[in-house]
């Protein structure tokens, strides 16, 4: 685990939500000193640490995951995410919000793609021929 990266990771989230060691350390229920070692580098945050420090900041546990090793990132980050974790006039609470709903269009875009990969049996036509006297059967 690369730790100067996840903890000047969360150093940066925690700036751009404009909110204080202190602050994060009380809303994420970990000790000042221990995060403060956390963020130089010093301890390596378990991921349960991980999520708590994640529920403080009001951001993605995945994205501290990926960041501190725990989890390859799956796809890049779009320009959308991007922005939206950039932009300081929202808050963190709305920034989750919005990279949530995001997300979800994502997955449901991947889903409806992989199921259009995805041959499928063809169904019997309406209307088919019943083959014992030749005439049309209806569906029914």
């Amino acid at each position: 685990m690369e730790l100067p990266k996840i903890g000047s990771y969360i150093r940066e989230q925690r700036q751009q939500a404009k909110i204080s060691l202190r602050q994060l350390a009380a809303q994420a229920g970990v000790s000042f000193p221990y995060l403060s070692q956390v963020e130089r580098g010093v301890r390596k945050p378990s991921a349960e640490i991980l999520n708590q420090i994640a529920k403080g900041l009001q951001i993605s546990a995945q994205a501290l995951y990926v960041q501190a090793g725990l989890i390859e990132e799956r796809e890049p980050d779009s320009d959308v995410l991007s922005a939206i974790r950039a932009d300081v006039t929202i808050s963190g609470r709305q920034r989750q919000v919005l990279i949530d709903i995001y997300e979800s269009f994502r997955r449901e875009n991947r889903a409806a793609s992989t199921d259009e990969a995805q041959p499928t049996t063809p169904a019997e036509p309406l209307g088919a021929v019943n083959s014992q006297n030749g005439h049309a059967t209806p569906e029914g």
